[in-house]
């Protein structure tokens, strides 16, 4: 039996991260799979904020409120300038 006069531990394991860029493949592959036009979705949800722009399809839903809105804008503006403007 254990000493109940000593102080337990024990270690719970952080999940892994996700970058923002990998919630936004998961949330278009699933609004692409609802047959939802994902553009129109995720732009939806930058401007207004309201989740049920994102279907909870894969947990896409979930996902993307784990970043703040200004961060997916910042991530997609990145990718914009890295594929049309840097050379």
């Amino acid at each position: 039996m254990q000493n109940l006069n000593n102080t337990q531990f024990f270690k719970v394991e952080k999940e892994p991260e996700m970058q923002v860029k990998d919630i936004l493949t998961i949330v278009y592959e699933a609004l692409t799979e609802k047959g939802y036009n994902p553009v129109n979705q995720i732009v939806g949800y930058i401007m207004s904020g309201d989740p049920t722009y994102i279907t909870s399809h894969n947990n896409a839903r979930s996902l993307i409120m784990k970043v703040e809105r200004d961060e997916i804008v910042e991530e997609i503006l990145q990718a914009y300038i890295k594929e049309k403007l840097v050379k």
